[in-house]
């Protein structure tokens, strides 16, 4: 591989101009660059050289997986490749995502409930178009999620994905993924599956929940700790994510909901037609039905007043026709407070709100414990 740096100044291939770092690693540095041919904006991987010959194999998993997706939440792949010359350059070019990582958010404190449903809703549903087509990730976490404008999920480092259906297997007692998301059965060497990444998922969405690693420690640490226990998931959480979280951290990978169920779940969860709306229709109905129970009341008075006034008048009687009664709610309808502005029991959603997600056993999951 080359010897040229960003501060050389010469675009890659002539093209892709190099202007600031903005990630490295120990196999690659990331440039926010421009393309010259378009006038936009790109990122731009570009490997070290003496790079090592796993990261070249690295390099053409990623630009083999990116190839075949696009989806609103993962980034597109440009192009790549190497330079003619001896010099030449391995690079992968994509869109540039204007924000920060996960990571660097959770870094000033957990998110709030609604970020956290509308985080795994895209996720989940990047992850199941990664499935759709044959790959699992095997690295989510929160440095490769990239949040566009602060708030939309884009999953990215395609680095060590695997082909769903690859003979290539990772060299004896080498751990593909980060300890702290690792999935048990990639701690013990079993083989891996969309199962895995859900998994991995399910941990990243806690973190930005707590605001803290479910399982720290140093590597070793970290990857035996889920073999002794569970994760622990926060009860009462709205849209039934304490179960979903449940279901998708559980050690079994059988148990699991697939990221296209959980996706489902999750968007299900977001529609009008939800817990709260549906909690507030009784009301509702009780005030129309009292509104219309006044007036029923109200008419048969006057019908007995006109009634009484012609009776009393041939008798002499004294009387005044009745007034119609008024009835009235004993309250006003005031607005639930959102569901992510104080995380309670009392203000969680039924446990209904969310449907039941299919496992990848075909099994249920997401329901509360």
């Amino acid at each position: 591989m080359g010897h040229h740096t960003a501060t050389d100044g010469e675009p890659i291939t002539g093209r892709y101009t190099l202007e600031r770092t903005i990630g490295a690693g120990a196999a690659a540095v990331v440039y926010e660059g421009r393309d010259l041919a378009f006038d936009r904006a790109v990122a731009v991987k570009v490997y070290r050289e003496g790079a090592s010959a796993f990261a070249r194999v690295q390099h053409s998993r990623e630009i083999a997986a990116l190839a075949k997706l696009r989806h609103a939440n993962l980034v597109t792949l440009y192009d790549g490749g190497t330079e003619t010359g001896p010099d030449g350059r391995t690079y992968l070019v994509t869109d540039f995502v204007n924000g920060p990582t996960l990571a660097e958010r959770l870094s000033e404190g957990p998110l709030a409930a609604q970020e956290v449903r509308d985080l795994a809703a895209g996720l989940a549903a990047a992850l199941a178009h990664v499935h759709a087509h044959g790959f699992i990730h095997r690295d989510v976490k929160p440095a490769n999620i990239l949040l566009e404008g602060g708030r939309i999920p884009r999953l990215v480092d395609f680095g060590i994905a695997k082909a769903l259906d690859s003979t290539v297997a990772t060299a004896t007692g080498v751990v593909a993924g980060t300890a702290a998301y690792l999935a048990p059965e990639q701690v013990r060497g079993e083989s891996v599956g969309p199962a895995t990444d859900v998994y991995a998922l399910g941990l990243v969405l806690l973190e930005a929940l707590t605001g803290q690693r479910e399982y720290p420690g140093t590597a070793i640490e970290s990857s035996t700790a889920r073999l002794h226990r569970r994760a622990v998931v926060p009860v009462g959480l709205p849209w039934n994510l304490t179960g979903l979280l449940e279901s998708m951290t559980d050690p079994d990978p059988a148990q699991r909901p697939t990221a296209a169920a959980a996706a489902a779940a999750l968007d299900a969860a977001a529609e009008p037609t939800s817990a709260h709306t549906r909690d507030r229709a009784p009301a509702v109905v009780a005030v129309t039905a009292v509104l219309l129970l006044s007036c029923l009341v109200g008419g048969a008075a006057l019908v007995l007043a006109n009634s009484g006034a012609n009776s009393g008048a041939n008798s002499g009687a004294n009387s005044g026709p009745a007034t119609p009664s008024s009835a009235s709610a004993t309250g006003t309808l005031k607005p639930t407070p959102p569901d992510d502005v104080v995380i309670t029991p009392s203000l969680a959603r039924p446990e209904s709100a969310v449907p039941a997600v299919r496992t990848q056993d075909g099994g249920r999951a997401g329901q509360a414990p």
